[in-house]
Protein backbone atom coordinates (compact mmCIF):
# COMPACT_ATOMS: atom_id res chain seq x y z
CA UNK A 1 0.00 0.00 0.00
CA UNK A 2 1.39 3.59 -0.98
CA UNK A 3 2.29 5.58 2.36
CA UNK A 4 3.99 8.88 0.35
CA UNK A 5 2.98 12.48 1.49
CA UNK A 6 1.27 14.18 4.52
CA UNK A 7 -0.88 12.23 7.17
CA UNK A 8 -2.09 14.81 10.10
CA UNK A 9 -2.10 12.60 13.70
CA UNK A 10 -5.25 14.45 14.50
CA UNK A 11 -5.92 15.26 18.19
CA UNK A 12 -8.79 14.26 20.02
CA UNK A 13 -10.91 17.55 21.28
CA UNK A 14 -12.21 17.57 24.87
CA UNK A 15 -14.83 19.60 26.31
CA UNK A 16 -13.73 21.40 29.49
CA UNK A 17 -14.71 18.85 32.01
CA UNK A 18 -12.37 16.59 30.00
CA UNK A 19 -15.22 14.65 28.24
CA UNK A 20 -14.45 13.82 24.23
CA UNK A 21 -16.03 16.15 22.42
CA UNK A 22 -16.90 14.21 19.17
CA UNK A 23 -18.61 16.93 16.99
CA UNK A 24 -15.06 18.90 17.35
CA UNK A 25 -13.66 15.79 16.33
CA UNK A 26 -15.57 14.90 13.17
CA UNK A 27 -15.64 18.76 12.19
CA UNK A 28 -11.42 18.64 12.11
CA UNK A 29 -11.26 15.32 10.03
CA UNK A 30 -13.75 16.83 7.74
CA UNK A 31 -11.43 19.81 7.52
CA UNK A 32 -8.10 17.94 7.38
CA UNK A 33 -9.74 15.49 4.40
CA UNK A 34 -10.11 18.94 2.44
CA UNK A 35 -6.56 19.54 2.65
CA UNK A 36 -4.04 17.83 0.23
CA UNK A 37 -2.91 15.72 2.96
CA UNK A 38 -2.83 11.89 1.81
CA UNK A 39 -4.20 10.55 4.88
CA UNK A 40 -5.30 11.17 8.56
CA UNK A 41 -3.90 9.30 11.58
CA UNK A 42 -6.45 8.39 14.14
CA UNK A 43 -4.72 7.56 18.33
CA UNK A 44 -1.40 8.65 17.48
CA UNK A 45 0.21 10.47 20.50
CA UNK A 46 -0.93 13.87 19.68
CA UNK A 47 -4.08 12.27 19.81
CA UNK A 48 -3.73 11.41 23.99
CA UNK A 49 -4.62 7.85 23.09
CA UNK A 50 -2.86 6.77 25.89
CA UNK A 51 -5.09 9.24 28.15
CA UNK A 52 -8.11 7.44 26.80
CA UNK A 53 -10.12 4.58 27.94
CA UNK A 54 -10.44 1.58 25.68
CA UNK A 55 -14.08 2.64 25.33
CA UNK A 56 -13.10 6.10 24.69
CA UNK A 57 -10.17 4.80 21.45
CA UNK A 58 -13.35 2.56 19.58
CA UNK A 59 -15.51 5.41 19.58
CA UNK A 60 -13.21 7.82 18.93
CA UNK A 61 -11.92 5.21 16.04
CA UNK A 62 -15.46 5.26 14.74
CA UNK A 63 -16.07 9.21 14.52
CA UNK A 64 -13.44 10.17 13.41
CA UNK A 65 -13.58 7.12 10.35
CA UNK A 66 -18.07 8.24 9.51
CA UNK A 67 -16.56 12.00 9.30
CA UNK A 68 -13.28 10.96 6.66
CA UNK A 69 -13.32 11.63 3.16
CA UNK A 70 -13.29 8.42 1.23
CA UNK A 71 -10.28 9.07 -0.70
CA UNK A 72 -8.14 9.62 2.21
CA UNK A 73 -5.71 6.93 3.57
CA UNK A 74 -6.96 5.90 7.57
CA UNK A 75 -4.15 4.89 9.72
CA UNK A 76 -5.25 3.66 13.44
CA UNK A 77 -2.87 3.71 16.21
CA UNK A 78 -3.67 0.62 17.71
CA UNK A 79 -0.20 0.21 19.75
CA UNK A 80 -0.80 -1.42 23.41
CA UNK A 81 1.51 -2.87 25.49
CA UNK A 82 0.51 -6.28 24.79
CA UNK A 83 0.38 -8.16 21.59
CA UNK A 84 -3.34 -9.29 22.45
CA UNK A 85 -4.64 -6.09 22.88
CA UNK A 86 -2.70 -4.57 20.10
CA UNK A 87 -4.56 -6.99 17.92
CA UNK A 88 -7.99 -6.73 19.62
CA UNK A 89 -8.21 -3.07 18.97
CA UNK A 90 -6.61 -3.76 15.13
CA UNK A 91 -8.96 -5.93 14.52
CA UNK A 92 -12.04 -3.31 15.40
CA UNK A 93 -10.27 -0.54 13.18
CA UNK A 94 -10.18 -3.02 10.49
CA UNK A 95 -14.63 -3.50 11.27
CA UNK A 96 -14.29 -0.03 10.83
CA UNK A 97 -12.78 0.30 7.30
CA UNK A 98 -9.63 1.52 8.27
CA UNK A 99 -6.93 0.61 6.00
CA UNK A 100 -3.51 0.89 8.43
CA UNK A 101 -2.42 -0.09 11.69
CA UNK A 102 0.25 2.13 13.61
CA UNK A 103 1.90 0.15 16.44
CA UNK A 104 3.95 1.76 18.58
CA UNK A 105 6.79 0.25 20.37
CA UNK A 106 6.11 -1.78 23.71
CA UNK A 107 8.17 0.42 26.04
CA UNK A 108 7.11 -0.28 29.59
CA UNK A 109 9.07 -3.01 30.34
CA UNK A 110 12.84 -1.31 29.49
CA UNK A 111 15.33 -3.70 30.13
CA UNK A 112 13.10 -6.55 28.53
CA UNK A 113 12.62 -4.79 25.40
CA UNK A 114 15.48 -6.97 23.92
CA UNK A 115 15.67 -8.01 20.15
CA UNK A 116 13.97 -11.37 20.52
CA UNK A 117 10.94 -9.89 22.32
CA UNK A 118 10.56 -6.82 20.29
CA UNK A 119 10.84 -9.66 17.11
CA UNK A 120 8.33 -11.63 18.29
CA UNK A 121 5.90 -8.73 19.25
CA UNK A 122 5.75 -7.27 16.13
CA UNK A 123 6.07 -10.74 14.32
CA UNK A 124 2.84 -12.20 15.92
CA UNK A 125 0.59 -8.79 14.76
CA UNK A 126 1.47 -8.49 11.85
CA UNK A 127 1.10 -12.51 11.48
CA UNK A 128 -2.66 -11.78 12.57
CA UNK A 129 -3.29 -8.50 11.49
CA UNK A 130 -6.16 -8.24 9.15
CA UNK A 131 -4.43 -4.92 8.42
CA UNK A 132 -0.75 -3.94 6.94
CA UNK A 133 0.93 -3.01 10.21
CA UNK A 134 3.66 0.62 10.75
CA UNK A 135 5.64 0.20 13.12
CA UNK A 136 5.75 3.49 15.49
CA UNK A 137 8.97 4.84 17.13
CA UNK A 138 8.80 7.76 19.28
CA UNK A 139 11.69 7.21 21.77
CA UNK A 140 11.27 10.69 23.09
CA UNK A 141 7.84 9.77 25.24
CA UNK A 142 8.34 5.95 25.34
CA UNK A 143 12.42 6.26 26.17
CA UNK A 144 12.54 3.07 23.45
CA UNK A 145 14.47 3.59 20.49
CA UNK A 146 13.84 1.00 17.91
CA UNK A 147 17.23 0.31 16.26
CA UNK A 148 17.61 0.45 12.55
CA UNK A 149 18.99 -2.95 12.24
CA UNK A 150 15.89 -4.22 14.18
CA UNK A 151 13.58 -2.25 12.08
CA UNK A 152 15.46 -3.60 8.96
CA UNK A 153 15.23 -7.17 9.76
CA UNK A 154 11.45 -6.64 10.46
CA UNK A 155 10.91 -5.08 7.88
CA UNK A 156 11.41 -8.37 5.75
CA UNK A 157 7.88 -9.18 6.82
CA UNK A 158 5.05 -8.82 4.34
CA UNK A 159 2.86 -7.72 6.40
CA UNK A 160 5.10 -4.45 7.77
CA UNK A 161 5.22 -1.89 5.35
CA UNK A 162 6.85 0.72 6.98
CA UNK A 163 7.53 2.99 9.88
CA UNK A 164 7.32 6.02 12.00
CA UNK A 165 10.21 7.34 12.75
CA UNK A 166 9.95 10.00 15.15
CA UNK A 167 13.24 10.44 16.78
CA UNK A 168 14.41 13.05 14.49
CA UNK A 169 17.68 11.52 13.45
CA UNK A 170 18.35 11.91 9.50
CA UNK A 171 20.69 9.62 9.56
CA UNK A 172 18.69 6.45 11.24
CA UNK A 173 16.06 7.51 8.29
CA UNK A 174 19.23 7.21 6.11
CA UNK A 175 20.21 4.02 7.09
CA UNK A 176 16.83 2.52 7.22
CA UNK A 177 15.94 3.30 3.51
CA UNK A 178 19.51 1.58 2.64
CA UNK A 179 19.05 -1.32 4.61
CA UNK A 180 15.40 -1.94 3.49
CA UNK A 181 15.75 -0.78 -0.50
CA UNK A 182 15.89 -4.52 -1.32
CA UNK A 183 12.37 -5.06 -0.66
CA UNK A 184 9.72 -4.69 -3.43
CA UNK A 185 6.61 -4.83 -3.24
CA UNK A 186 3.35 -4.11 -5.83
CA UNK A 187 0.96 -1.72 -4.69
CA UNK A 188 -2.23 -0.79 -6.69
CA UNK A 189 -2.72 3.07 -6.87
CA UNK A 190 -4.72 5.75 -8.84
CA UNK A 191 -4.00 6.66 -12.35
CA UNK A 192 -2.34 9.66 -11.25
CA UNK A 193 -0.46 7.85 -8.97
CA UNK A 194 -2.33 8.43 -5.48
CA UNK A 195 -2.96 5.68 -2.57
CA UNK A 196 -5.62 3.07 -3.06
CA UNK A 197 -6.67 0.95 -0.40
CA UNK A 198 -8.78 -1.93 -0.58
CA UNK A 199 -11.73 0.03 1.35
CA UNK A 200 -11.53 2.14 -1.87
CA UNK A 201 -11.69 -0.67 -4.51
CA UNK A 202 -14.76 -2.29 -2.42
CA UNK A 203 -16.33 1.35 -2.42
CA UNK A 204 -15.36 1.65 -6.42
CA UNK A 205 -16.90 -2.16 -7.39
CA UNK A 206 -19.93 -1.47 -5.21
CA UNK A 207 -20.61 2.19 -7.13
CA UNK A 208 -19.99 0.56 -10.81
CA UNK A 209 -22.85 0.35 -12.52
CA UNK A 210 -21.39 -0.67 -15.81
CA UNK A 211 -19.41 -4.02 -15.28
CA UNK A 212 -19.68 -5.34 -11.41
CA UNK A 213 -16.31 -4.43 -10.54
CA UNK A 214 -14.51 -6.46 -13.01
CA UNK A 215 -11.03 -6.04 -13.60
CA UNK A 216 -11.72 -4.34 -17.22
CA UNK A 217 -8.19 -3.35 -19.54
CA UNK A 218 -8.85 0.23 -20.28
CA UNK A 219 -6.85 -0.06 -23.81
CA UNK A 220 -9.33 -2.71 -24.77
CA UNK A 221 -12.22 -0.48 -23.53
CA UNK A 222 -10.84 2.37 -25.91
CA UNK A 223 -10.86 -0.13 -28.38
CA UNK A 224 -6.73 -0.57 -28.35
CA UNK A 225 -5.76 2.74 -29.08
CA UNK A 226 -1.89 2.28 -29.86
CA UNK A 227 1.15 4.66 -28.49
CA UNK A 228 4.79 5.12 -30.50
CA UNK A 229 5.61 1.99 -29.67
CA UNK A 230 3.15 0.11 -31.17
CA UNK A 231 1.44 -0.77 -27.94
CA UNK A 232 -1.73 0.03 -25.83
CA UNK A 233 -1.26 3.34 -24.45
CA UNK A 234 -3.25 2.89 -21.63
CA UNK A 235 -2.60 -0.94 -21.05
CA UNK A 236 -1.01 -0.23 -17.73
CA UNK A 237 -4.27 1.56 -16.33
CA UNK A 238 -7.07 -1.20 -15.48
CA UNK A 239 -10.49 -0.39 -14.23
CA UNK A 240 -12.35 -1.77 -10.81
CA UNK A 241 -15.25 -0.62 -11.01
CA UNK A 242 -15.46 2.87 -11.67
CA UNK A 243 -12.05 3.84 -10.78
CA UNK A 244 -8.75 3.66 -12.67
CA UNK A 245 -5.66 1.82 -11.51
CA UNK A 246 -2.41 0.60 -11.96
CA UNK A 247 0.43 -0.91 -9.89
CA UNK A 248 3.66 1.08 -8.62
CA UNK A 249 6.51 -0.84 -7.36
CA UNK A 250 7.28 0.44 -3.70
CA UNK A 251 9.52 -0.72 -0.98
CA UNK A 252 9.64 -0.47 2.71
CA UNK A 253 7.90 3.19 3.56
CA UNK A 254 10.19 5.77 6.08
CA UNK A 255 7.85 8.25 7.30
CA UNK A 256 9.20 11.05 9.87
CA UNK A 257 7.65 12.33 12.65
CA UNK A 258 9.52 15.79 12.74
CA UNK A 259 8.37 18.43 11.11
CA UNK A 260 11.59 20.46 11.27
CA UNK A 261 13.86 17.99 10.08
CA UNK A 262 11.17 17.05 6.77
CA UNK A 263 12.76 18.20 3.79
CA UNK A 264 16.74 17.00 5.19
CA UNK A 265 14.20 13.36 5.64
CA UNK A 266 12.88 13.21 2.69
CA UNK A 267 16.05 13.97 0.68
CA UNK A 268 17.53 10.82 2.76
CA UNK A 269 15.04 8.69 1.10
CA UNK A 270 11.67 8.94 3.55
CA UNK A 271 8.63 8.88 1.62
CA UNK A 272 6.70 11.33 3.87
CA UNK A 273 5.33 12.74 7.35
CA UNK A 274 3.25 11.79 10.22
CA UNK A 275 3.83 15.13 11.21
CA UNK A 276 1.91 16.58 14.87
CA UNK A 277 2.71 20.22 12.98
CA UNK A 278 0.43 19.44 10.32
CA UNK A 279 -2.54 19.08 12.75
CA UNK A 280 -1.45 23.07 12.88
CA UNK A 281 -0.45 23.82 9.38
CA UNK A 282 -1.47 20.79 6.90
CA UNK A 283 -0.85 23.25 3.92
CA UNK A 284 2.48 24.07 4.90
CA UNK A 285 3.88 20.79 5.64
CA UNK A 286 2.67 19.61 2.51
CA UNK A 287 4.20 22.42 0.08
CA UNK A 288 7.66 21.09 1.55
CA UNK A 289 6.72 17.64 0.08
CA UNK A 290 5.04 18.90 -2.78
CA UNK A 291 8.20 20.84 -3.79
CA UNK A 292 10.62 18.09 -3.11
CA UNK A 293 8.21 15.59 -4.95
CA UNK A 294 8.87 18.12 -7.89
CA UNK A 295 12.82 18.05 -7.69
CA UNK A 296 12.86 21.34 -6.11
CA UNK A 297 14.83 21.51 -3.52
CA UNK A 298 15.57 25.33 -3.47
CA UNK A 299 12.28 25.54 -2.62
CA UNK A 300 11.61 23.24 -0.33
CA UNK A 301 14.20 24.13 1.78
CA UNK A 302 12.68 27.56 1.39
CA UNK A 303 9.38 26.12 2.45
CA UNK A 304 11.37 24.35 5.48
CA UNK A 305 12.97 26.93 6.69
CA UNK A 306 9.61 28.84 6.77
CA UNK A 307 8.28 26.12 9.65
CA UNK A 308 11.33 24.67 11.34
CA UNK A 309 11.08 27.49 14.23
CA UNK A 310 7.46 26.93 14.88
CA UNK A 311 7.35 23.50 14.52
CA UNK A 312 10.20 23.60 16.81
CA UNK A 313 8.38 25.24 19.44
CA UNK A 314 5.07 24.25 19.15
CA UNK A 315 5.52 20.38 18.59
CA UNK A 316 9.27 19.81 19.69
CA UNK A 317 8.94 21.85 23.44
CA UNK A 318 5.23 22.49 24.03
CA UNK A 319 3.57 19.19 22.95
CA UNK A 320 0.38 18.38 22.79
CA UNK A 321 -0.99 21.84 24.33
CA UNK A 322 1.11 23.81 21.98
CA UNK A 323 -0.34 21.75 19.12
CA UNK A 324 -3.95 22.00 20.91
CA UNK A 325 -3.15 26.23 20.51
CA UNK A 326 -1.72 26.43 17.31
CA UNK A 327 -5.16 24.81 15.72
CA UNK A 328 -6.98 27.12 17.51
CA UNK A 329 -5.12 29.85 16.27
CA UNK A 330 -5.32 28.67 12.97
CA UNK A 331 -9.15 27.88 12.63
CA UNK A 332 -9.04 23.97 13.84
CA UNK A 333 -10.35 23.22 17.19
CA UNK A 334 -7.81 22.55 19.68
CA UNK A 335 -9.01 23.08 23.34
CA UNK A 336 -7.81 21.85 25.63
CA UNK A 337 -5.72 18.38 26.90
CA UNK A 338 -6.16 15.98 29.66
CA UNK A 339 -4.44 16.28 32.89
CA UNK A 340 -1.50 16.03 33.90
CA UNK A 341 -1.14 18.20 30.65
CA UNK A 342 -1.69 21.84 31.33
CA UNK A 343 -2.65 24.70 29.24
CA UNK A 344 -0.52 27.61 27.97
CA UNK A 345 0.11 30.15 29.71
CA UNK A 346 -0.82 33.66 28.02
CA UNK A 347 3.00 34.63 27.85
CA UNK A 348 3.67 31.09 25.76
CA UNK A 349 0.30 31.49 23.60
CA UNK A 350 1.66 34.76 22.41
CA UNK A 351 4.56 33.79 21.25
CA UNK A 352 3.18 30.47 19.47
CA UNK A 353 0.85 33.56 17.52
CA UNK A 354 4.15 35.53 16.65
CA UNK A 355 5.81 32.16 15.10
CA UNK A 356 2.16 30.84 13.30
CA UNK A 357 2.09 34.51 11.94
CA UNK A 358 2.86 33.72 8.48
CA UNK A 359 2.76 30.14 8.33
CA UNK A 360 -0.07 28.62 6.06
CA UNK A 361 -2.81 25.91 7.37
Amino acid sequence: MLLHGIFPPITTPFYPDGNVYFKKLESNVERYSRTPCAGIVVLGSTGEAILLSDQERRDVLKGAREAAAPQKVLIAGTGVESAIETLRLTEYAAELGYDIAMVRTPHYYKKQMQMANILAFYRTVADRSPLPVIIYNFPQATGYDIPAELVIELAEHPNLIGIKESSGDVEKVRKMVEGTRHIRRSATVTETFDAVTPRMLAAASAGSSGNGGELVQVGGVSGGGSSSAGKPSSAAVTMVGTMKTRQKEVGFQVLVGAAQKLHPSLAAGAAGGILAFACVAPTACYEIYAAWKEGDAELARLKQDRVAQAAQKVVGELGIPGVKYGMDFNGYFGGPARLPLLPLTGEVKGEVEQLLADVRN
